[in-house]
């Protein structure tokens, strides 16, 4: 009898508490892995962003106090290479016309800013007030593309934005090209020409992007 009592023991079923243990310590320990994770994951993100942060720091103490020759050529022509594989890639999406038409509108207009900046009496370089009043505009119209987006693809407003932003990068050409001539209110030391070759390659880059925002098609 007693042994057919320590039977009928063993196979009873465990307790509530007895069952619940385990999952219990099985809970914990997921939550204590997935903390872990979490912790690593927080830790990799921000030491990215770290080297990033010191890369660009980096960078721009190069060209703050280094703009002797042959570091200013080094840094321009480096620069010059990464925002061309980004226009690249940038245009990777649009087909091959597109990109072309948007490359001859451009050539055009910055050959017709060159004569009007060479020829023309008006003094482009005294009018910062107005350049600076039109990017606070498009600053403001940039905050509400990114309010309305989430909401809806708005394609009038979007190629409304960069019609502004090609007259806008337009008119900065001509100013950052009057800059170069010497003849006006305002003009940039003959020593700094890498930051006036900067200025004007980032104009036209600017007016690319933009012009290829408006008359791109999309890659089929």
């Amino acid at each position: 009898m007693k042994k057919g009592k320590q039977v009928t023991d063993d196979n009873e079923p465990p307790t509530y508490q007895e069952a619940t243990a385990t999952y219990g310590d099985m809970e914990a320990q997921f939550a204590w892995d997935d903390k872990t994770i979490r912790q690593t994951f927080i830790r990799k993100v921000y030491a990215i962003l770290m080297v990033q942060l010191l890369v660009t720091v980096g960078i721009v103490a190069l060209f703050s106090f280094w703009r002797q020759f042959p570091w200013n050529i080094i840094l321009l022509v480096l620069f010059t290479l990464s925002m061309a594989f980004m226009m690249g890639f940038v245009s990777s999406f649009y087909n091959t016309k597109s990109v072309v038409l948007c490359l001859g509108i451009t050539a055009l207009v910055c050959l017709s800013v060159t004569i009007f900046s060479f020829q023309s009496k008006i003094d482009v370089t005294s009018c910062q007030g107005v350049l600076f009043s039109l990017c606070m505009v498009m600053l403001l119209c940039a905050i509400t593309l990114s309010i309305v987006v989430p909401f809806g693809y708005v394609p009038w407003l979007h190629a409304l934005y960069a019609v502004g932003a090609s007259i806008l990068f337009t008119l900065f050409l001509a100013f950052d090209t009057q800059l170069l001539l010497g003849n006006k209110r305002y003009s940039i030391s003959p020593e700094e020409y890498v930051f006036a070759t900067l200025s004007l390659y980032l104009d036209i880059i600017y007016l690319f992007s933009f012009l290829l925002q408006i008359l791109g098609g999309g890659r089929d």
